[in-house]
């Protein structure tokens, strides 16, 4: 097969925070934890042929985009670990279908995967690549990962059984939804473990690069003959599948669409959190991709769009809000450093992540500010609004959305970008958030379960359910204790047989 793409001499992966090390796509995703206490980031980004990448279909899509970013691993590895990576989607041809619901206006749906959201857009091909990298080096990895909510089902299915994978995943309790939990907590693989915090998502992601970064935790598991990672945005091997999507959905607005050709710009509106899905989109508009605004909509955990709107970082006083979209329930977006890092160069980027750990708060110069807004649009939404929006979308498009994807309804109206075409990144399936789109549907839930008030609201809406949901209620709960974060150090070891 022919390559689509311009080749420029690059492929290695540097710190975002500077420092001697340049290592190649496989070590990056294999030891996530970069020199100076930084993520690993490509030191340079290739460019695409539009007109040739979009006649290809999805799988050899990913392929020229894993191959444009040097991933130094053999062609016909890639190809096996991408046909084999979407065979649980509703269609393995079109993982990310887009649906138009109005002129120009379409909905990039990300959820059509195992554990319906779009985490799986990422760590289904990612688990599969790094267990076929785990056997071909003859090494044992314990992948970790904390979760807001999605992530961690999507690692649990990922690497589920996996050969030469253990996954340990943390979540914070009573800080996803019903469904997430029971996602993590049914989950009956032998390679995995799953551990429930007492603190919230930030306090699981910190607890994670913790651990990556001690060296009595990595030596006493490579005692067992095992090596730590982790499945986390950090891993930028996540970032690399994600891009995938957005080139993908462009094509696929521009054949639907009757008022657009190849290389007309688009908005690209996507609810946030960690910011890895907005950083994937910010990359693929480096790539070659015409994005004019990548919009970032937030919950009431507002940090991100306060940062872009202001160019002040500020976690001082700042309280997380526990929301009806738990997935963005995040203060500490690590995927932000690797923007600052392309923008700014490792000195800086260094500089104000250190100022952020230190002092709880980073502010850019005027200059900075104006070079963030160039590319991003940013506003939030209330707990309010995203009820409306909920409502507001099925009456006035037959449209139904989780209350992810309504917090991206409301910052799009919000920033009033319709004169050209848009596409929301929807990145969760309505029947993770039942309670809240009986709310929202002003439906009686009382005295109802979990699997009766989706059915109830299935019917209200005539909205299906997937196989995959109910199946879930017949599986037992295994997975249920609940620890204070020092005592993940025990429960680690204790599941690598060490103690």
């Amino acid at each position: 097969m022919s390559s689509n793409i311009v080749t420029m001499p690059f492929g290695l992966y540097v710190s975002t925070r500077g420092g001697e090390q340049k290592v190649m796509f496989t070590d990056a995703i294999l030891n996530p934890a970069a020199e100076n206490n930084g993520l690993y980031a490509p030191s340079e980004l290739p460019e695409f042929d539009l007109e040739k990448l979009s006649k290809s279909n999805y799988i050899s899509l990913a392929f020229h985009v894993l191959q444009a970013l040097k991933i130094d691993q053999g062609n016909n590895l890639i190809f096996d670990i991408l046909h084999k990576s979407y065979v649980g989607f509703d269609n393995p041809e079109n993982p990310a279908p887009v649906k138009m619901i109005a002129k120009d206006f379409a909905v990039c749906e990300l959820y059509h995967g195992p554990t319906r959201a779009f985490k799986d857009m990422a760590l289904q091909p990612f688990m599969n690549m790094f267990s076929k990298i785990a056997q071909a080096k003859n090494k044992n990895y314990m992948i970790l990962a904390a979760t807001s909510g999605d992530t961690g089902p999507a690692v649990l299915a990922g690497l589920a059984d996996k050969p030469n994978l253990k996954g340990f995943v943390m979540y914070p309790d009573r800080g996803t939804s019903d469904v997430q939990k029971l996602q993590m907590t049914t989950q009956d693989a032998s390679n995995v473990k799953v551990i429930s915090i007492k603190g919230n998502f930030d306090d699981a992601q910190t607890k994670l690069k913790q651990l990556l970064r001690d060296e009595a935790i990595q030596k006493e598991l490579a005692r067992n003959g095992t090596k730590l990672s982790a499945a986390n945005s950090v891993n930028f091997a996540r970032i690399a599948f994600q891009i995938v999507y957005h080139f993908w959905s462009y094509f696929q607005l521009v054949k639907q669409s009757d008022n657009m050709r190849l290389g007309d710009t688009f908005n690209s509106v996507i609810p946030s959190g960690n910011f890895g899905n907005a950083l994937a989109a910010y990359y693929a508009k480096k790539m070659g991709l015409p994005i004019d605004k990548i919009i970032i909509a937030t919950n009431q955990n507002d940090v991100l769009a306060d940062f872009i709107n202001s160019g002040i970082y500020e976690l001082n006083d700042r309280e997380l809000v526990k929301t009806s979209s738990p997935a963005m329930d995040i203060l500490r977006s690590s995927n932000v450093e690797r923007v600052l890092f392309d923008l700014f160069g490792s000195e800086r980027t260094k500089q104000l992540m250190e100022d952020l750990e230190n002092e709880g708060v980073f502010y850019l110069e005027d200059s900075e500010i104006e070079v963030v807004q160039e590319v991003f649009l940013a506003d939030s939404a209330t707990e309010e609004e995203v009820l409306e929006s909920i409502k507001d979308t099925y009456i006035e498009y037959n449209y139904v959305i989780d209350p992810h994807t309504a917090n991206a309804f409301v910052v799009c109206k919000k920033v009033n970008t319709y004169d050209i075409p848009t596409i929301i990144y929807s990145t969760a399936e309505w029947t993770k958030f039942s309670s809240v789109l009986a709310e929202a549907f002003e439906i009686d839930d009382e005295g109802l379960s979990e699997k009766e008030m989706i059915e109830k609201i299935s019917s209200h809406l005539d909205a299906g359910i997937p196989t995959q949901i109910k199946e879930l209620f017949k599986k037992q709960e295994l997975h249920k204790k609940v620890v204070d974060t020092y005592g993940i150090d025990y429960q680690l070891l204790n599941f690598a047989g060490i103690t």
